[in-house]
């Protein structure tokens, strides 16, 4: 093997290549069992981000269910999730191009269960998700988001279709702003389901609802649990007819058991999370083996684990396994499917036995790490946690450099990229991401920051961002880049800062700071699809987020000084601190953070003579799925920060 040649860091040659990382990689979703069959959907961007269900029988076979030009995507919360399901082998999902909901059985063509629009409505004005079978009624029942009244917000909605014939279905619950997760009782006669309204998000405050069921109406729903202050999440009866949920009264997402006189039982009382902020429908992290067995996943002190419970006792069986992220845990007949990562393990579908621990990835995100000539340049995360503002510290995963065939010059620094998650009330994960080594084997460390107001770490930790955003993220960037520099981990001059989404609001309110030390600290920025002015974004987002701002910020009124609360917090206001160049990464048709949003940016940076890249694609939403788009902007990125900061301060 030879011998590392020197080079400085930020300009190794490495294998992974973005063209490696866009066609390698698959973006698993859900995992869904049916008898002995396997299932999931994968997110293929060589076809153009496709969403494909798969399935894997007995004999590992595996076939595509849904043909082109079909692909398994729900637009309901703009977000999507649980956008299949299978049950006795039929396959039961919603088109991306219609948002029509389609049954297929077998090598049979799909048909559609619900109507195409009718004259004068808009294009894919009903949307469904979150669906389960009632085998005896013949029932799809799940959720339902109606966008017919033009001009007006969607009316979201539980509903029953005909299982075999089309209809846009039957109204069973209604009169929430939104509802999640209907699940049928195993005799059919009780339905539970979540629901929340606005100001709301269902990290923050939902209800646990359960009624009567006849397969035509629910009478008598009574509130279990929940309220402002509490989240429900994932309700599932136990085959024994017994409704459990997952809620955060004790500070963490614990699971509890509903009592038949009202009272909640928490089954497991830890300081540990075993629920995750439902962006997604249909998410999953326990499912039951037996009446008095679970399965679940959790997440303790920012690692994920998976384990048995026993419900009696509460004792939990951690299972040893090479992964730390997990997610869409399922269990059926004994069998336990999920979709799990690790730090040098790509997502991957697998399959445990309860009895022996033995697990087997059956289906792989990406081929690469089976590489022994891409494995030696992974580089392995390690968990800081690090002093911020107001006397508290904060989390977040550092990646130093690694590339197996390249070493630095004695005494010199890598370049630090900063980046920020979206949500923003979500999580960097630990589950190994080719994005992130592009950089690491390049020579330039990464921090993956989970800033407060992250998931994870108990709710008084999300509580942290609870009218703060743009605040105390930013104050925990910068903190944590502040604090590998004083360990002498990093070089002072050469850092930069990115993200998506709420991502991108973060390095743009990090780059337009207050506080002078702040912005100094970077040296450029990358926003992809990021929020610029929070104002426009409160005035112009789909119905989900439409009222996140409220508890993220502020109500957008004039009462109180809400409004200038906001005009403080929009990067685009203060343009005239800007001094760093920045590069904007935009989907044209994105609804969640429209393109205005960024070229009100670009044109502020413009007028000032500041370099601004501006990147927009066509045919890409909130996230690019395209393959030659995530190539596109991988290298453009990169390209970026080596011209303007890392071959410009330091390496040559």
């Amino acid at each position: 093997m030879p011998h590392p040649t020197a080079a400085p860091f930020g300009t190794w040659l490495s294998p992974i290549t973005s063209e490696l990382v866009a066609s390698a990689a698959i973006n698993l979703v859900d995992v869904l069992l049916d008898g002995d069959d396997v299932y999931w959907i994968e997110g293929r961007p060589q076809e153009g981000g496709r969403l494909v269900l798969v399935r894997r029988d007995d004999a590992a076979a595996k076939i595509d269910l849904t043909p082109q030009p079909f692909s398994a995507r729900t637009r309901v919360h703009e977000y999507g999730g649980a956008a299949a399901l299978v049950a006795d082998g039929v396959c039961y999902f919603s088109d991306f191009r219609d948002q029509r909901l389609y049954r297929a059985k077998g090598s049979e063509p799909p048909e559609p269960l619900t109507p195409a629009p009718a004259p004068g409505d808009p294009a894919a004005a009903l949307r469904y998700a979150d669906g389960q079978i009632d085998r005896t009624r013949r029932l799809w029942i799940g959720v339902r988001e109606d966008h017919r009244q033009a001009g007006q917000e969607a009316i979201n909605a539980i509903v029953a279709l005909d299982a075999a014939s089309e209809g846009a279905g039957t109204v069973l619950v209604q009169g929430n702003d939104f509802y999640a997760s209907p699940r049928l009782s195993p005799d059919g006669r009780r339905l539970a389901w979540i629901a929340w309204d606005h100001p709301q998000m269902p990290w923050v405050g939902t209800e646990l609802w359960v009624a009567d069921f006849d397969g035509a109406a629910v009478e008598n729903p009574t509130r279990v649990a929940g309220g402002p202050g509490e989240s429900v999440f994932q309700p599932e009866w136990s085959p024994d007819g017994v409704l459990h949920f997952v809620s955060d009264r004790s500070g963490w997402w614990n699971l509890h058991r509903a009592e038949a006189n009202g009272d909640a039982v928490n089954v497991c009382p830890k300081a540990a999370e075993f629920g995750r902020p439902q962006w997604n429908l249909g998410m999953s992290t326990y499912a039951f083996l037996s009446a008095k067995r679970v399965v679940c996943s959790y997440i303790e002190g920012g690692l994920g684990k998976l384990a048995l419970l026993e419900l009696d006792s509460g004792e939990l069986t951690a299972f040893d396994l090479p992964y730390s992220d997990f997610s869409s845990v399922r269990a059926q007949g004994g069998k336990i499917a999920f979709k799990a990562g690790g730090p040098t393990l790509a997502s991957a579908v697998v399959l445990l036995d309860a009895r022996t621990g033995e697990a087997t990835a059956i289906r792989k995100a990406s081929a690469l790490p089976d590489d022994p000539a891409i494995h030696r340049h992974l580089a392995a995360p390690q968990a800081i946690e690090f002093p911020t503002s107001r006397g508290q510290t904060a989390f977040a995963l550092f990646y130093p450099p690694r590339n197996a065939d390249h070493l630095a010059p004695d005494a010199e620094l890598p370049p630090l990229l900063v980046r920020c998650h979206g949500g923003p009330t979500s999580s960097a994960s630990i589950a190994l991401d080719l994005r992130t080594q592009f950089w690491t084997s390049r020579g330039i460390a990464v921090v993956d920051v989970d800033y407060g107001g992250s998931s994870g770490y108990g709710r008084a930790y999300r509580d942290r961002l609870h009218r703060m955003w743009g605040v105390v993220d930013v104050e925990d960037c910068a903190a944590a880049a502040r604090y590998l520099v004083d360990e002498g981990r990093v070089d002072a001059d050469r850092i930069v800062i990115t993200g998506s989404s709420a991502g991108g609001f973060t390095t743009l309110s990090c780059l337009t700071s207050g506080d002078p030390a702040v912005r100094r600290m970077f040296r450029a920025g990358g926003s992809h699809y990021g929020v610029s002015d929070p104002e426009a974004l409160a005035r112009d987002t789909h119905k989900f987020e439409s009222r996140y701002l409220d508890w993220l910020i502020a109500p957008y009124t004039d009462a109180d000084g809400h409004r200038e609360t906001y005009r403080e917090r929009s990067p685009v206001r203060h343009a005239d601190r800007l001094a760093a160049p920045v590069a904007f990464f935009q989907g044209a048709e994105d609804r969640i953070v429209p393109p205005s949003q960024t070229e009100l940016m670009v044109a502020a940076l413009r007028e000032k003579d500041i370099t601004a890249q501006y990147l927009l694609f066509a045919g890409e939403q909130h996230g690019f799925r395209h393959s030659s788009n995530i190539r596109w902007a991988l290298d453009a990125e990169f390209y970026f920060f080596s011209t303007v900061v890392f071959r410009s301060h330091g390496a040559t």
